[in-house]
């Protein structure tokens, strides 16, 4: 789990803690330092509501130096689940795993040997792609060898199949056994038509993850993604880093969803390569399959590749507080958050914990908070409220995903989720930023909470990076339970805008995954956090008394997995933003 420094930075990039990672802070802390005294549960006075003060005694602790950056498996991990649990009993939830506290998510770590080769013939000529110059693959079957022999190439556009927008780039053929080649993002973000997908917004079907299981759903032996700079959102040394070292993911009997042998990106370079000598224009095919009716294409090509893997076990946990309801116990809301960062790095010069204050001993302090004014408010919810803090977001999205797989309470009594990812010490703002705005009906229900607030709501500033899809309640919205994303505003109340934009860069370019990602008491301003979290709490609030069962929004990639297991109509209607409760 202690990565290179470049590694994990560039694994962020295209894995997991996506928005988080973009979250703008005050200045680091330098006072912070081994042997400074630490806020331990029992040396503060904690109140039962939201407060400044309670909040960053959690993200001291949390942060410090002796908790060694939460790195998953390390001495880090158990002094973070063991600091989780004392709040939990503290503040008077139950154990939210049956009678425990803990959910232990096993590991598998891959990690394929680099003189893995890719070999694309086209008739006589030979194409040779040497790992992480040209190409990098990997695989997520758990085995230590794949052998991928002469595989027909299939070229399937955007390699996406989306029925709720008539758009299929699988159409009319079977790519059983073969080798699809595919764009990254969506069609709309390269034409820059906002009538194609969301435009330059993307969408599910952009990330690549999507991609990839897309292709396993339809039984491709390999699935290759040509790498673009402005599509990814990212340059090939992030995608070169990320897959140069250890690919975590669930073991298969854990997440039995299909897989495919090999996966992994190839350079616009190679790609081009490629298709010029399969006799065909790269431009003129991505203009194609930007078309409605586009259909695949093969190449007079095919593919061969060995691939070698170390293969390992291990495990982390997820921590979990139950506040059950008194009414309808058996539906829930759920808060969740992260509580794994980067760890230690040994052998690196200088301070290297990696303390990720903001990343996101934050977003542990919210929950905390938001399960602290939940158990004392004055009448006990309906339904019942369960908080998560998940390990291995930082890996891969790993423990959401294996929570949803393996759920303590159903996901069809799932009622929402809400997911708090790297919060902004700022200050207050005018608006709360909705990662992926527009998704689903509990932004109706945060609109109402933050008007009383007199704010506003807000997109997320680069919304093409698909940031959605990069934090861990994504895999509940996958699974259909309808789920909020929200960051701090940037519109702030002194100095504007260009005040919290200019904060986000230099978060960004200063602290985001290195060592100064720490607390800081004498720059940080919470009352803009402390805003954000009572706004939260009023959405849960709502859904805890008012029997709702919101839903995504028409159109929504996941709203046919909600009304399967939760047919439209089951509960009451949401309020109108305008009309509803304040």
């Amino acid at each position: 789990m202690l990565r290179a420094t470049l590694f994990t930075l560039s694994l962020l990039a295209v894995s997991g803690c996506g928005a988080g990672g973009q979250r703008p802070a005050a200045t680091p802390n330098t006072a912070q330092k081994a042997g400074t005294p630490q806020v331990q549960a029992s040396d503060h006075a904690f109140q039962p509501d939201i407060t400044a003060a309670d909040f960053a005694a959690h993200v001291e602790q949390l942060a410090s130096d002796a908790f060694g950056g939460r790195g998953p498996g390390s001495a880090g991990e158990q002094k973070t689940i063991e600091y989780i649990k004392q709040q939990f009993a503290r503040i008077g939830l139950q154990p939210g795993n049956g009678e425990s506290w803990v959910q232990t998510v096993p590991m598998l770590r891959t990690t394929a040997h680099p003189d893995a080769a890719l070999h694309l013939k086209m008739g006589e000529t030979r194409q040779d792609l040497a790992f992480g110059t040209d190409m990098v693959v990997g695989t997520r079957t758990g085995q230590t060898r794949v052998d991928i022999v002469d595989s027909p190439l299939v070229f399937v556009g955007y390699g996406v199949d989306a029925p709720e927008r008539s758009w299929n780039d699988y159409a009319g053929v079977d790519v059983k056994g073969k080798t699809v080649v595919m764009l990254v993002n969506d069609p709309g973000f390269h034409t820059h038509d906002p009538r194609l997908f969301d435009g330059e917004r993307m969408t599910y079907y952009g990330r690549w993850t999507y991609k990839f299981e897309e292709a396993a759903r339809k039984g491709a032996a390999a699935a290759l993604i040509i790498h673009d700079t402005p599509g990814a959102s990212y340059g090939w040394e992030v995608v070169r880093n990320s897959w140069s070292g250890p690919q975590y993911d669930l073991r298969v009997e854990d997440d039995p969803a299909p897989r495919l042998p090999i996966q992994g990106w190839i350079t616009g370079e190679a790609a081009e390569a490629l298709f010029k000598a399969a006799g065909l224009n790269l431009a003129q095919l991505r203009a194609a399959a930007s078309r409605p009716g586009f259909r695949p294409v093969a190449l007079p090509a095919t593919a061969s590749v060995r691939l070698d893997s170390t293969v390992s076990t291990a495990e982390s946990h997820n921590v979990l507080g139950l506040l059950p309801g008194s009414q309808t116990p058996d539906e829930a809301i759920l808060y969740m958050a992260h509580w794994d960062h980067l760890g230690t790095h040994e052998g690196e010069p200088g301070d290297n914990i990696y303390n990720g204050a903001v990343d996101n001993a934050t977003g542990v302090a919210g929950i905390l908070e938001l399960a602290e004014a939940f158990r004392h408010a004055k009448t006990p919810p309906k339904r019942s409220i369960l908080f998560l803090a998940v390990t291995l977001e930082e890996s891969g999205l790993l423990g959401s995903k294996y929570y949803v797989t393996h759920p303590v309470i159903p996901l069809a009594k799932t009622v929402a989720v809400m997911n708090i990812d790297a919060l902004a010490p700022i200050g207050r703002a005018r608006d709360i930023t909705v990662v992926g705005k527009g998704n689903s009906e509990l932004e109706d229900l945060l609109a109402q909470a933050v008007r009383a607030q007199g704010r506003r709501l807000s997109e997320e500033s680069n919304p093409a990076a698909g940031y959605y899809f990069r934090s861990d309640h994504f895999n509940f919205a996958k699974a259909g339970v309808p789920a909020l994303y929200i960051d701090s505003g940037e519109d702030l109340r002194e100095g504007g805008r260009a005040a919290g934009e200019a904060a986000t860069r230099d978060y960004t370019t200063h602290r985001y995954h290195t060592p100064a990602d720490q607390f800081d008491p004498a720059t940080w301003k919470l009352d803009g956090i402390v805003e954000d979290l009572q706004a939260l709490y009023t959405v849960g609030d709502q859904l805890a008394n008012n029997g709702q069962w919101p839903n995504w929004r028409p159109g929504n990639p996941f709203k046919a997995a909600r009304d399967a297991m939760r047919p439209p109509l089951a509960g009451p209607a949401l309020p109108s933003p305008r009309n509803g409760p304040r």
